[in-house]
Parts: structure tokens; sequence; C-alpha cells
């Protein structure tokens, strides 16, 4: 036999060799991740199902009821308290009015 047939037989062996032992170390390493993917999975809906479980409704002692509505630009905070504790707690000036027209014309 010559060296070139020596050789080409030679290549064809280790890569006879080769080629199937290449091929399933690549599929070993796909499977390994394709299971460690679904051991994930399970994992989390084990958690997703644990947190449901352990998630608790709040219950209140009272009923919840509408908050009244925020006083909007044009009334201050002293309309919610009543006339009679407006008066007792901010008298009103002189120049107040006015200066609240004057500020809803420029706002």
């Amino acid at each position: 036999m010559s060296r070139q047939t020596t050789f080409t037989l030679a290549c064809a062996v280790v890569l006879s060799a080769l080629g199937p032992g290449v091929a399933g170390y690549l599929s070993a390493r796909l499977d390994a991740i394709e299971s460690a993917e679904r051991s994930l999975r399970a994992l989390e809906a084990r958690l997703h199902a644990r947190e449901a479980r352990d998630a608790r409704p709040i219950s209140l002692p009272t009923p919840c009821t509408r908050t009244p509505q925020s006083p909007g630009p044009q009334q201050g905070p002293w309309t919610a308290l009543g006339e009679r504790e407006h008066k007792r707690r901010a008298p009103q000036q002189d120049w107040l009015p006015g200066l609240l027209k004057e500020i809803e014309r420029s706002g």
C-alpha cells in the first residue's frame, strides 16, 4: 500500500471514531440542558403553588366606606371643616377672597 492510501485509511478510522463520539457528547449535553430546564419549571410551579397556598386574604374589621372627595383648587382645606370650625381655626382676612379670585384667574 502506498503512503497516501495508508494516510487516508488512518484518517477515515479516526473520523469514524471521533464523529459518533462528538455526536454522543453533544446529545448528552443537550439532554442535560433539557433536564435542568424541566427541573427548573417544576420548581417554579411548586413555588407558585406554595405562594398561592400561603397567600391569605386580608380581612378588615369594618367594611370599607367611601372617602370624602378631596377639596378642589377653588376650595381651601377649611371647607371640609365646616363653617363653625373654619371661623374658630382660621379667621378669614379681608384680602384673602381677592387673592383667591386672582389665583383662580391666573391658574
